[in-house]
């Protein structure tokens, strides 16, 4: 790949800008609102990880955003169940400080297929992005979320 040609990866980091953190929708919904989204992620998943497809007796409910660089908006895309690997990669800088980074990393290559060099790659850009746009506030945008009740 040339340049600024980046792979799409199946399993991907979610790294949140600054600004953003602390503002999930646990925080902010009224109590037993997420008890009830996240457990319908879990019935639409059926027992498997959404991203890797690993049957997995404990899934975890992963908000997923989209972020509008232009108009500085994170707007909610879905809600997914993940098994704890996968989510221990999409929050890989959390993983990191907790001394798990060798196994996100065993991880994500084994999910994607690819090598480590492509791994540090992907945490390159992930990280560049994260600086880039955390270097800015951002509109929360949850408008989404009837779909997901």
């Amino acid at each position: 790949m040339s340049g600024k040609e980046q792979r799409e990866y199946k399993l991907q980091f979610g790294l949140v800008p600054d600004s953003c953190w602390y503002s999930n929708l646990r925080s902010i919904l009224p109590p037993g609102a997420w008890d009830k989204i996240r457990k319908t992620a879990y019935a639409r998943a059926g027992g498997k990880c959404m991203i890797c497809g690993a049957p997995s007796a404990r899934l975890e409910a992963h908000e997923v955003w989209e972020y509008d660089d232009e108009n500085g908006v994170q707007k909610l895309a879905g809600i997914i169940a993940v098994c704890p690997a996968c989510h221990e990669v999409i929050h890989i800088g959390l993983t990191s400080l907790k001394g798990r980074e060798k196994q996100a990393c065993e991880h994500f290559i084994k999910v994607n297929g690819c090598s480590y060099a492509e791994y540090r790659a992907a945490l390159g850009e992930a990280n560049r992005k994260h600086r880039e746009r955390s270097a800015r506030e951002w509109k929360l945008d949850i408008s989404g979320l009837i779909d997901f009740m």
